[in-house]
């Protein structure tokens, strides 16, 4: 996958798990650059769609993308936690998705941060209206608090010694790119390819982000507000890429599904998650970590 390539991940599971061919009000809650937003309204002519996304870059690309379906389409540029909000028929959604990853279009855009493999910025806002940046975050975090969100959000075992290096080293220099700060990492953690390893500059970069963009705060409660608006058989369908999503959503439809002091409000679709085939892996390598979760309304 080369360029800004979209390939939107278990296109197929998706379909299967919403059920597609349901009239009625479909959800894209992180609609990206559109891809599974399109596969329904190509599959469903009786198909109408919601779509939420805070970025506004990956926003307008996907209003192009949707245009030829653009009498059926309603787009936010939004936080999908907002949705419960909306003064909307919830009656008539039958189907919510949650693609949770960052997309190939953000990763591939040196200036936006993302990714540790592109010189930079230090920046990682998926909303540009948020004036707070990875920068900030590196460069003006106590010790205390660095090491936190590197073990929290990153799970890096090196967290204390990468948070002490990091306040030692921007009082002689600001860490300001992308490659400074991967640069420091591979020193600190003495990082050297090897197969079936993961760069603890991913696991960095990701912990940054998460708090930058509060990527976890509202998940849990969002999919309990959420469930209790939607009619019943309505399907809800995350994907996760990485074990601390995976875990929220797991935990809340267990939840959820769990009949200890009062009826279940969903049924589990999914026993264990869905992942993708190696053959959708060797086509979209950044798929291989996807983790789809799927309930539904009762």
């Amino acid at each position: 996958m080369k360029g800004n390539v979209h390939i939107p991940v278990l296109v197929e599971e998706v379909m299967n798990y919403l059920d597609v061919k349901r009239k009625g009000i479909y959800v894209d809650c992180t609609l990206g650059l559109g891809g599974h937003a399109v596969e329904i309204l190509k599959r469903n002519p009786d198909a109408r769609l919601i779509g939420f996304d805070i970025d506004e870059k990956s926003l307008l690309k996907a209003k192009e993308k949707l245009e030829p379906y653009a009498d059926r389409v309603e787009l936010y540029h939004s936080d999908f936690k907002y949705l419960p909000d909306l003064n909307i028929d919830f009656s008539s959604i039958i189907g919510i998705l949650l693609d949770l990853g960052i997309s190939s279009f953000q990763l591939d855009s040196p200036e936006r941060g993302f990714s540790f493999n592109q010189e930079g910025p230090l920046d990682m806002r998926m909303d540009f209206r948020n004036k707070f940046t990875a920068s900030k975050i590196v460069n003006k975090y106590s010790e205390y608090r660095l090491a936190q969100i590197f073990k929290e959000y990153g799970e890096l075992k090196q967290a204390k010694r990468l948070a002490r290096e990091i306040v030692s080293r921007r009082k002689t220099k600001k860490i300001e790119t992308t490659t400074q700060l991967r640069r420091l990492v591979e020193e600190i953690c003495r990082w050297r390819p090897q197969k079936g390893k993961i760069h603890p500059a991913a696991k960095l970069f990701q912990a940054i982000r998460i708090e930058l963009n509060q990527e976890l705060k509202s998940l849990s409660s969002f999919l309990e507000r959420i469930s209790k608006k939607i009619p019943k058989k309505a399907h809800i369908i995350a994907i996760s890429f990485h074990s601390l999503e995976d875990r929220i959503i797991k935990h809340t439809f267990a939840h959820l599904a769990a009949s200890n002091d009062s009826p279940p409000s969903l049924k589990i679709l999914t026993k264990k998650p869905v992942i993708p085939s190696d053959k959708e892996v060797a086509i979209n390598f950044r798929a291989r970590s996807a983790k789809l979760r799927a309930v539904e309304k009762i």
